[in-house]
């Protein structure tokens, strides 16, 4: 059976227990200010993704942004990860580790970003087009973001995860395309990484209730070909069994009373591309 606890603002609890947290009006406006930040930085990257620029670039701006705002970056030392973000190019599912390759006419990336402002995480992805992008992968991308999207709209109360999911399937599946299974969202707020886990791929009327006050995020990884992954040798970075693109996008989220606040919308108006 599924537990729930409700928290207030200044718990610092770190352990992940399975047990879901509803939060209060105070952890929500702890999210708001984390989650603009992290879409002000996704905002401030769509003009420095062009050919030629490399991942440590991006990374590099990242790592500037949030600093100067006064946040950490969650990931820099987050189970020996070295980097402020990750920067998932082409096949590449997530977790992929910025670096010195050039960025080049027709790729699509994903940026992925998790700013944490007084102890909050505001965590959030979006994709992006370099270029001239062939049509194939910017309808890739298109479907990918109506994935959320139409998944968003099951996040309410009186609904369950499982219709969140499904709504995901659903509208991938009816362009062939494959959900990624191996990696989901999850809570999120004071811990990086929280109850529930997020899957994006069941059955409607399955998975715990979704209640007025749960945060979480939703990020559904959507493959060209089949959703088979496989992780790489550096231990990071997944990509797809079968060499076919791959595109996500990711919102973090609080359950209201009567639907779901959006933490991380872009405040330019940049929720996908193009830009």
């Amino acid at each position: 059976m599924t537990q729930y606890m409700t928290v207030e603002a200044d718990d610092l609890t770190e352990a992940r227990n399975g047990v879901i947290k509803l939060h209060g009006s105070e952890g929500f406006a702890g999210m708001r200010k984390a989650g603009r930040l992290a879409a002000e930085i996704l905002d401030a990257l769509v003009p420095h993704v062009q050919p030629g620029v490399t991942t440590q670039d991006l990374d590099d701006i990242v790592s500037a942004m949030t600093r100067d705002a006064g946040a950490i970056p969650a990931t820099m030392n987050y189970r020996g990860y070295t980097h402020n973000c990750c920067i998932s190019i082409n096949h590449v599912v997530c977790h992929g580790i910025p670096s010195d390759r050039p960025l080049k006419d027709g790729d699509i990336l994903n940026i992925d970003v998790t700013p944490i402002v007084d102890g909050w995480h505001g965590d959030s992805s979006r994709m992006y087009l370099v270029g001239d992008v062939p049509l194939k992968a910017r309808k890739l991308v298109d479907v990918t973001y109506e994935c959320l999207m139409l998944g968003l709209e099951q996040a309410r109360p009186g609904n369950r995860l499982g219709d969140v999911a499904s709504a995901i399937q659903r509208h991938a599946e009816a362009h062939r395309y494959g959900v990624v299974r191996d990696f989901c969202g999850h809570g999120v707020g004071r811990l990086f990484h929280d109850s529930p886990e997020v899957v994006h791929a069941g059955r409607p009327g399955t998975g715990p209730e979704l209640r007025p006050g749960m945060i979480f995020t939703v990020e559904p990884m959507i493959n060209i070909g089949k959703p088979d992954c496989k992780l790489l040798d550096d231990g990071w970075t997944a990509v797809t069994r079968d060499r076919s693109l791959s595109a996500q996008f990711e919102h973090s989220i609080g359950i209201t009373e009567d639907g779901c606040e959006i933490f991380t919308k872009s405040p330019a108006g940049f929720d996908k591309p193009p830009y």
